[in-house]
């Protein structure tokens, strides 16, 4: 078995071209690893620019700023904003952003509101919607601020209600040239 071992030994160093080829072998997949760990790690950072927050106003006012596909708008159940994508190259950078109300059954405000935005938050609604008090303000008191809702949302506890805000992103807007 010895002998066995030995001329097995002698076989593999007489053939250095195998050998290298182990370790070529080897190294290529270690390289491959590297890379793809590298790029997932980089993708995902990318990727995930999500700065959903709430805005204290005081201490009963305030809104959320939700990025659209965030863990918050999963959260606080406005994933069906009326919200359209101003990378879009259809659109050429007009998109819409939306305003989400949660009403109780008596229409009265039961949440703070959502922003939900793409880019930067216009400060012509963030100025309104500081205005509105949960547990105060009501269906009425919203409509005069910002007119009828686009979409409405039934739920158990209440209603959701959108309204469509339309942007433009001149950075996404490619105008026909590519």
């Amino acid at each position: 078995m010895i002998r066995t071992m030995n001329q097995f030994t002698r076989a593999v160093w007489d053939r250095p071209s195998c050998i290298q080829g182990v370790y070529l072998t080897n190294s290529a997949r270690w390289f491959m690893a590297v890379v793809l760990l590298t790029i997932a790690t980089l993708a995902s950072a990318a990727s995930w620019d999500d700065d959903s927050h709430y805005v204290s106003l005081g201490p009963r006012s305030g809104y959320y700023i939700v990025r659209p596909g965030s863990p918050l708008s999963h959260q606080l159940g406005v994933e069906a904003a009326p919200t359209i994508d101003t990378a879009d190259p259809f659109r050429h950078g007009y998109g819409a952003d939306a305003l989400a109300f949660h009403f109780n059954h008596a229409g009265v405000l039961s949440a703070p509101p959502a922003y939900i935005v793409q880019a930067k938050p216009n400060e012509f609604y963030t100025v309104r919607l500081g205005s509105l008090i949960p547990g105060r303000a009501t269906s009425r008191d919203v409509e005069a601020i910002v007119g009828r809702p686009q979409n409405i949302e039934r739920r158990s506890d209440g209603v959701v209600t959108y309204y469509a805000i339309q942007v433009y992103n001149p950075f996404e807007d490619l105008g026909g040239r590519r």
